[in-house]
């Protein structure tokens, strides 16, 4: 995620730190902690002395590597602000926004920040403005601390997500996520002693046998630029995993894996008529739900999907959570590209319906069998057109 600075509003308060009294009014999670990740929202009414004002903070939480590793805030109700940094934190989660109570949202940073100890990690900048939450005394039975972890889970509506997330889990060697997805005591660990893994593709199988219905995976998992082809056998109950036995595994080159998660890319290039000025005045609006990441020749702006349906599928893959990709050149043009025939309509479909479109002029569209924008982001051209003159030859 790119490095975006956020600046607190005063609104006629000092630091938030010196608040004598914090009102909770409200907090959120994203229910997307089976992905890895969680984002909190916490509301809170501050006063100092007779000046009240509005307290808003955010948090991102990373279950695998992290911990708690983002935290931002604002004073006041600027309502520009606080969507800017819930987008900038939470836009490309894919999930939704689950309502806990004042202990729950305190828990849940005390969780984290425990984490981060016990991975000898930093908190974040600002700790004087959420200390008073790692001071809170909490206490909650593990009923409630169960009911909290489920709340940031989405709900499992099909074995294949099950599947899925199970294994995405358990080869991230992040096992509270996985035991939760678990009915019975067989192994969580299936890696052994190998490190945490990525599960970047998964392919499901369904098989009938004697014993009834099992599912048959290949999963081409990531590990210290590593990759390894893992076939398993799962059965599942009432969309809970209720065995694992890992059959074999194999080694596969950088080269083999990229052919394993190729696919096409559909791409449209078009001109840009005004000045930049004028194009990133109109841009902005457009652009204000995507993740913005700064190359040498140019900008690129990831658009998500609002949901993790990708994993709720037979072929399972990581990076299907992008919708589509917007590149802006420092050449003039607009790149756009997404993975079908149904998403780069999408794409032109909201271009045109946008105040962008008038700056725009549509000159060339392609559609590739495997990805090529990265390789040209990458690359030392200027222009995607000569670019893509040169791969021809």
């Amino acid at each position: 995620m790119a490095d975006r600075k956020f600046t607190v509003i005063k609104g006629g308060l000092s630091s938030p730190h010196e608040s004598d009294q914090k009102t909770f009014i409200s907090a959120f999670a994203t229910d997307t902690r089976l992905m890895g990740v969680v984002g909190l929202y916490i509301h809170w009414e501050m006063e100092i002395g007779r000046l009240h004002s509005d307290f808003h903070q955010f948090f991102y939480f990373d279950a695998e590597e992290y911990g708690f590793e983002t935290y931002r805030s604002i004073v006041g109700n600027d309502a520009a602000e606080i969507t800017f940094i819930e987008q900038a934190l939470m836009g490309g989660l894919g999930g939704s926004k689950v309502d806990l109570s004042h202990k729950e949202a305190c828990l849940l940073v005390q969780q984290y920040a425990k984490m981060n100890r016990q991975l000898d990690l930093p908190l974040p900048e600002g700790r004087r403005e959420y200390q008073f939450l790692l001071d809170a005394d909490i206490e909650m039975t593990p009923e409630e601390e169960y009911e909290l972890f489920a709340k940031q889970c989405a709900l499992i509506v099909s074995e294949y997500q099950a599947v899925n997330y199970f294994l995405m889990r358990a080869f991230s060697k992040d096992y509270d996520a996985a035991g939760f997805l678990r009915e019975g005591d067989f192994p969580l660990n299936i890696l052994g002693g190998m490190p945490a893994a990525t599960l970047c593709k998964n392919t499901i199988n369904p098989c009938q046998n004697e014993t009834g219905r099992s599912y048959v995976c290949e999963s081409l998992i990531e590990f210290d630029t590593s990759y390894l082809l893992v076939l398993s056998e799962l059965t599942v109950e009432a969309r809970k995993v209720t065995s694992f036995e890992k059959r074999s595994s194999m080694q596969v080159s950088a080269a083999e894996a990229a052919m394993m998660l190729s696919r096409p890319e559909f791409i449209t290039v078009y001109e840009i008529l005004s000045s930049q000025d004028d194009f990133d005045s109109h841009l902005a609006d457009f652009t204000a739900s995507t993740l913005l990441t700064l190359h040498d020749n140019g900008r690129l702006f990831l658009s998500f999907h609002k949901n993790n349906n990708h994993v709720d599928k037979q072929i399972f893959r990581l990076n299907e959570d992008v919708f589509g990709l917007y590149f802006v050149t420092d050449f003039g043009q607009l790149i756009i590209a997404a993975y079908s025939m149904q998403g780069i309509h999408s794409l032109e479909k909201e271009l045109r319906k946008s105040t962008v479109s008038k700056y725009l002029l549509p000159i060339s569209k392609y559609e590739f069998k495997e990805p090529v924008l990265y390789e040209f982001i990458q690359s030392d051209f200027e222009d995607f057109e000569e670019f893509i003159d040169y791969i021809k030859d």
